[in-house]
């Protein structure tokens, strides 16, 4: 079980919930972002299994910019500074070994998936049926070399179309970094989400989070 946390950052006191291993060895660190509903139940219990596969989780409080609404570029790129702060705390505390990664779900997918090329400290990123593409941002300013992206897609999901999913790989692509996606045949979007059971798929759930943690194993050691 994690605990609520505080830490800097340009806005003020930053806020959020953090899953550290039991095993008190350093570790790398996961930035988990939610769905619009921000640190649910659900959330939480996903850095706790972070925690229990050996990652220190932190999830930030981003509820000034994660409304509920259509994502805009202001307020994903807005949303992508903190997340980078969160960052660059996580890199900076004693049970971390300094490689951060960042995963998400719907609009904290798309989130995911930018922030790791707006921040330094952030090397991977896996984003679950993320909001694509990356309207109104320039993406001429990502910086994803030597980086690397998974992008879990849902059949039936309308946030994720492929010619968005297609224009997001390209972009992560051309901005120096490699991006992998994978489709899950008869799924809807949330199929990652256990509390939604009219959305969650078992099977899909199950591949998706063991290619997940096979990204941070070897992407952040």
């Amino acid at each position: 079980m994690g605990e609520l946390v505080s830490y800097p950052d340009h806005a003020g006191p930053g806020e959020g919930y953090l899953a550290i291993p039991s095993s008190g060895a350093t570790s790398p660190a996961v930035i988990v972002l939610p769905e619009q509903w921000g640190i649910v139940p659900h959330i939480t219990s996903v850095a706790d299994r972070f925690a229990e596969a050996g990652f220190v989780a932190l999830v930030p409080d981003l509820s000034p910019t994660s409304e509920d609404g259509p994502v805009t570029g202001r307020r994903l790129d807005d949303a992508a500074r903190l997340v980078a702060e969160a960052a660059d705390h996580l890199a900076a505390r004693p049970e971390v070994t300094g490689k951060v990664g960042t995963v998400g779900f719907c609009v904290g997918g798309s989130l995911a998936l930018w922030s790791a090329g707006r921040s330094d400290r952030i090397v991977a990123a896996a984003g679950f049926y993320p909001s694509l593409p990356w309207d109104g941002l320039g993406v001429d300013r990502a910086d994803y070399a030597g980086k690397t992206a998974v992008i879990h897609c849902a059949e039936n999901s309308g946030a994720a179309t492929p010619d968005g999913v297609r224009a997001t790989r390209q972009a992560i692509e051309a901005a120096g970094g490699t991006c992998q996606t994978y489709d899950y045949p008869g799924t809807g979007h949330a199929f990652f989400n256990d509390d939604r059971p009219e959305a969650f798929d078992r099977q899909a759930a199950a591949s998706a989070w063991a290619r997940t943690l096979e990204l941070f194993r070897s992407r952040l050691g």
